[in-house]
């Protein structure tokens, strides 16, 4: 079967954007209702968020601690941050995904202004019992965004089943050892995961088109195995 061109593209790729752009956009209209609550409510966290923290505080133990340091260490700071970003940026430019490597950076980059504005803007304290340092303002989750934003980039870049378990995988282990560490309330993870997630197909619909012409083009180091037609 001959490859989708790109007019077989443009029609799929503009009649499949409504619907995640429509979710996406209520998914960040949540974290801001979230942030708006959060903002003028006393200074007290939700029932829920005391009730998960006191939960995963009694189970810390130095077997759980050490996987949390290490999501702790490659989902932000310099490393999560700049370091692996870059990598991955310049990785989708060798094997030729432009228009992938503008989406990841430009969702990237956005959904660390948004959590910056968030944070604050909405001045949330973090828990007391936090074991790691952090920068000031709890909601939301920069961590947790940072994973939620690559994650679905990786799951539209690659729709494979497996790229999108790996990726809800990494989302939800984040969110959760950000909330062991004492980093974060609960509620900060589900608006880190919302933002991250919402912001990443946001920017995705006007380059919807672009990205599914690329898919189609072979890849180049499939085309060098293939050798010469």
């Amino acid at each position: 079967m001959a490859a989708p061109t790109g007019d077989d593209v443009h029609p799929a790729a503009r009649i499949q954007r409504r619907w995640p752009l429509i979710s996406a956009s209520v998914a960040v209209g949540l974290v801001l209702v979230l942030g708006v609550i959060i903002a003028f409510r006393p200074s007290e966290p939700f029932a829920v968020d005391l009730r998960w923290m006191a939960e995963v505080v009694e189970h810390r133990s130095p077997v759980r601690t050490a996987p949390a340091l290490f999501f702790n260490y490659v989902g932000g700071g310099l490393l999560g941050s700049v370091v692996i970003p870059v990598v991955i940026f310049a990785l989708l430019l060798a094997f030729r995904r432009p228009w992938g490597a503008a989406f990841f950076g430009i969702a990237s980059i956005l959904s660390v202004v948004c959590v910056q504005v968030l944070k604050h803007t909405v001045g949330r304290a973090r828990p007391s019992e936090i074991l790691v340092t952090s920068d000031t303002g709890s909601f939301p989750s920069g961590h947790t965004a940072n994973a939620a934003t690559m994650a679905v980039v990786f799951a539209i870049l690659f729709p494979r089943v497996w790229v999108w378990c790996a990726g809800a995988a990494w989302s939800l282990l984040m969110a959760v050892s950000r909330t062991y560490l004492g980093a974060h309330w609960l509620s900060d993870t589900i608006g880190g995961l919302l933002l991250g997630a919402g912001v990443a197909v946001i920017v995705w619909a006007p380059l919807a088109y672009r990205l599914a012409e690329e898919s189609t083009k072979p890849h180049p180091f499939l085309r060098l195995r293939a050798g010469p037609g």
